[in-house]
């Protein structure tokens, strides 16, 4: 056994302890608590193989899909969680990302940490089939969440019908499928009540 080796996965693998404790703006279904990123990831990627049929490719490489899904937010532990429909600089927020991609995976094995890196970056540039479907399951988890918790947060943070349909648009990236049923729900929580139409 190369120890050397072994220590520097370890290294990683405890740093990304840290993603436990990064709590989003989502709301459990059951409206207990956030959510947090490890959460996020976990659910998000068991939607992705439950809703695969939907993707717009069929032939996924659907365990690239799930390595991009676990590595995705990892970022987070430098750069944090950002409100995506508050007033956003997302030249910043990529490049804060970027730097925390490079830390966290230089912590790996020289073979390990392109490999890793390469997947993050794939998953951010959104041009593979993968990526988009990634993605659009990364956006589709918390418009859910909204919805099934009757709007709470999208209520308590002032947030419109046009802010949802306009930072979610990637959904339709990666399915259409989804994205009409997003479109679907999204209208819907506008006549419950749940979703505010435009500005007050």
């Amino acid at each position: 056994m190369n120890t050397e080796r072994l220590e520097r996965q370890l290294a990683f693998i405890v740093e990304l302890d840290k993603v436990k404790q990064i709590f989003r703006n989502t709301i459990l279904m059951d409206t207990s608590r956030k959510e947090n990123d490890a959460e996020h990831s976990w659910h998000m990627a068991v939607a992705a193989l439950v809703l695969a049929e939907y993707a717009d490719e069929p032939d996924l490489d659907m365990a690239k899909v799930l390595k991009m899904i676990v590595l995705h937010d990892i970022v987070e532990i430098d750069a944090g969680d950002t409100f995506v429909y508050g007033n956003v600089n997302w030249t910043e927020k990529a490049l804060k990302e970027r730097w925390a991609a490079e830390r966290i995976c230089s912590m790996l094995p020289e073979d390990q940490e392109p490999e890793f890196l390469a997947l993050w970056t794939e998953y951010e540039d959104g041009v593979t089939a993968e990526a988009r479907y990634a993605q659009a399951l990364d956006s589709f988890m918390p418009l859910l969440h909204n919805y099934r918790t009757k709007g709470l947060q999208w209520q308590r943070l002032h947030v419109t019908r046009d802010q949802v349909l306009a930072r979610n648009r990637r959904i339709e990236r990666g399915s259409s499928a989804l994205w009409e049923y997003v479109q679907n729900i999204i209208n819907d929580a506008v006549v419950r009540g749940y979703l505010r139409q435009e500005e007050l």
